[in-house]
This record gives structure tokens, C-alpha cells and sequence, in this order.
């Protein structure tokens, strides 16, 4: 990944894991995990649990922050499959569910709803018909395949980012997890171009949330008959709020950047003299 260029090993590792943690938080914030980012570090940095803390938003960490070190070794991949997407599922879900109406690691076999209030009235809004999913997420992978083909400049992996983003929530392949896995796969054209990933942060849930509930209210969901996505000022709503969000990704390369100059600034020179030893 190109935004890792030029740095040190040791600074390539920490930069990893500071968005690995970012992510991992931010994500998992937004579906209602009650562990603060320290804690999240300190749980996948010592293995240990948060004293009054559930076991269950323990797990959901472990398992997302999992899901990232398979999504970066996917990058590496030229194709992404439906399996990788029920890893990815195994991964974030991270427990075992003894029901048919709740696979891990498939498709749903039922149908899924949320509730959409925008103003002063709810609306119960359902997603894609399950029936139609296989063919809708065959459509949804070439779409990736489509995004990812070529490297993009920082505007275009933003709008692919977007796009694949809200036509995987819209469509609600799974049962459950369709926003982590939809927060991390939509980021392959990102990475793939050599850029930082778009993270969501917990602080921009309200406008995040908001924004894609009004593409949804105005586009309705993917279907057999219709597009996957539909570019209108309603997605332009959505992207501005994810542009917002991937700055926080930047600033942690660009500190990694600036940590690697004053390294290099400071470090000491071989001396050309016979004795080879070093000079300031």
C-alpha cells in the first residue's frame, strides 16, 4: 500500500495499527459497542477484558479487527468472491448462532427492515428481497471488480468508496454485520490506489446515518429491475460526509510521514574516512 512508502518498518507497524484500532472502534461505536477507543487498544494490544464491560462488545472488536487484517491481505488479491465476503461475515459476527434464520457465512433467507426517521415521521423501510440477493451481490461483485481495476485519484476512490458502500446496505446481503463488513469492503478502491482507508468515526454517526437514510428514502433499495446506485445530490450528501471522515485516516499518515522525516533528518551519517565509523 502505497501510503506506507518511505516509512520505517517500525513506523509502518504502528501506523497500521493505529488505524486498525481507529477502524475497529469507529466501526463498532457506530453499532453500539460501549468499549472507548483506549480500551479497544488495550483489548488488542494486551488480550485482556474491561472490568464492567459485556463480553459481547469484547468479542465484536476482536472479531472486526480480524476482519481488517483479512480486508488488507485481500488487497493483494486481483478478484473478491462471495466467500470472502462470508469470511469477512464469520469474522465481525465472531459468535455462533444456532439458527436457520440467522446464517453465518451465507446469504439471508429472509427478509430485513429498519426503521428510517427523518423529520417528524418513522418510516419502516425494507431492504433488498432476499430472494433476489445471490443475483444482486453477483451484480454488487462486479461492480467492485469495475471499481478496483484501475488506480484512482484520491476524488474517484472516494466516489467508488461511496458508491459501493451504499448499494451493499441497500441490498443487506446478511442477517446481520451489513454495516461493518459495507465500512470495510467498500475501501479496496482506496486501498488498492494506495490510500488510507475512509473511516467513519462514532462523532459523525448523526450525519452519517442521516445522509444514507435519505439516499435510501430517495433511491429505494437495489432490485432485479433498477441500478445499483443511482448518482444524485442525495449521494452527494453522503459522500461530503465521508470525505469529512477519511481526514482523520490522512492526518495519521501524514504524522507517520512527519515522524519519518525528523528520523531521517537526525540520523547519523556514514563517514567516508577509512576508519568507517559514523558522523553526526
Amino acid at each position: 500500500m502505497k501510503f506506507l512508502d518511505g516509512l520505517s518498518d517500525d513506523l509502518k507497524k504502528n501506523l497500521l495499527k493505529g488505524l486498525r484500532v481507529l477502524w475497529t472502534h469507529a466501526s463498532t461505536s457506530i453499532e453500539g459497542n460501549t468499549l472507548t477507543l483506549g480500551e479497544t487498544d488495550f483489548v488488542l494490544s494486551e488480550g485482556l477484558t474491561i472490568k464492567g464491560k459485556p463480553l459481547k462488545d469484547h468479542r465484536d472488536v476482536e472479531g472486526h479487527a480480524r476482519a481488517v487484517d483479512l480486508l488488507l491481505d485481500l488487497v493483494r488479491k486481483d478478484t473478491f468472491t462471495a466467500e470472502d465476503l462470508f469470511d469477512l461475515q464469520r469474522l465481525v459476527i465472531n459468535e455462533q448462532i444456532l439458527d436457520v434464520y440467522k446464517p453465518i457465512g451465507g446469504w439471508k433467507n429472509e427478509n430485513n427492515f429498519t426503521t428510517i426517521t427523518l423529520g417528524d415521521t418513522p418510516r419502516i423501510f425494507q431492504f433488498s428481497n432476499y430472494l433476489e440477493v445471490p443475483q444482486l451481490m453477483a451484480r454488487w461483485l462486479d461492480l467492485l471488480k469495475r471499481e478496483v481495476r484501475d488506480p484512482k485519484a484520491p476524488k474517484e476512490a472516494l466516489k467508488s468508496f461511496v458508491r459501493l458502500h451504499v448499494s451493499f446496505v441497500g441490498i443487506h446481503p446478511f442477517w446481520d454485520g451489513n454495516g461493518r463488513i459495507a465500512r470495510l469492503v467498500s475501501n479496496l478502491p482506496c486501498l488498492k490506489s494506495g490510500y488510507p482507508p475512509i473511516i467513519i468515526e462514532n462523532e459523525q454517526r448523526y450525519d452519517y446515518i442521516t445522509t444514507l437514510a435519505e439516499y435510501q428514502l430517495a433511491n429505494g433499495v437495489p432490485t432485479s429491475k433498477t441500478d445499483l446506485v443511482f448518482d444524485n445530490p442525495s449521494l452527494e450528501k453522503f459522500q461530503a460526509v465521508c470525505e469529512q471522515s477519511w481526514a482523520k485516516s490522512w492526518t495519521l499518515v501524514d504524522e507517520a510521514r512527519a515522524l519519518q522525516k525528523k528520523q531521517n533528518t537526525h540520523a547519523p551519517k556514514i563517514s567516508t574516512s577509512p576508519g568507517g565509523k559514523f558522523s553526526p
